[in-house]
């Protein structure tokens, strides 16, 4: 009975219309990019400065080998199918690095690790439904939309023994995941735009 009801409920989303998929979509994009932000915002908040110093560039994100486009006006000029491959390449690619925040949140060195261990929780929950909805909308758009490219996360799930080195790695997947969220939700902007027939300057 399980498995009938959640054929019918796939069968009942592939029935929504496109623009509705891409409304839900962009909801789902906007609260992952609003929770990373507050996610960074209180890390921010008991972070050493001299930590900050060590922090890697977001050029060793593990996302940054993917060629993106670095703003609207350029996504602006990017096919629909291949902004929904980046869009899906960029959410697989966080799995496993928010699994290994969502372990670390637990006793991380930080007054907040409560708060960010639930905020992670939702974000993984968010990501998920958005990586099934995301799907389904490529389904509909064709073969080169449903292609991903595979940015394998290397770094492991120790970030380290002590609290500085911890924080400092933990900050850094942070930063890197709100990046990657800003980019998600500026592409499934874009899509949204284009499906609802706006013109470029209202996107």
């Amino acid at each position: 009975a399980a498995q009938n009801l959640l054929v019918y409920l796939v069968a009942m989303c592939r029935a929504v219309p496109v623009n509705d998929l891409l409304d839900r979509a962009s909801q789902r994009s906007d609260k992952m990019h609003s929770l990373s932000t507050l996610l960074t915002q209180e890390m921010d908040s008991h972070f050493p400065p001299y930590g900050r110093m060590q922090m890697p560039r977001p050029a060793d994100c593990h996302t940054s080998a993917l060629q993106t486009p670095n703003d609207k006006e350029q996504a602006l000029q990017v096919s629909e199918s291949d902004l929904m491959s980046l869009a899906r390449s960029l959410l697989q690619a966080w799995v496993d690095p928010l699994a290994v925040l969502s372990t670390s949140a637990i006793t991380l060195p930080h007054p907040s690790k409560s708060s960010i261990s639930s905020k992670i929780q939702e974000l993984q929950e968010h990501s998920k439904s958005l990586g099934d909805g995301l799907d389904i909308l490529s389904g509909k758009m064709g073969p080169s939309a449903q292609a991903i490219s595979f940015l394998p996360y290397t770094g492991g799930t120790d970030l380290g023994q002590d609290r500085v080195t911890i924080l400092n790695k933990f900050n850094f997947l942070l930063s890197c995941l709100r990046r990657d969220s800003h980019k998600i939700d500026s592409f499934l902007k874009v899509l949204r735009c284009r499906a609802a027939k706006l013109q470029p300057e209202l996107c």
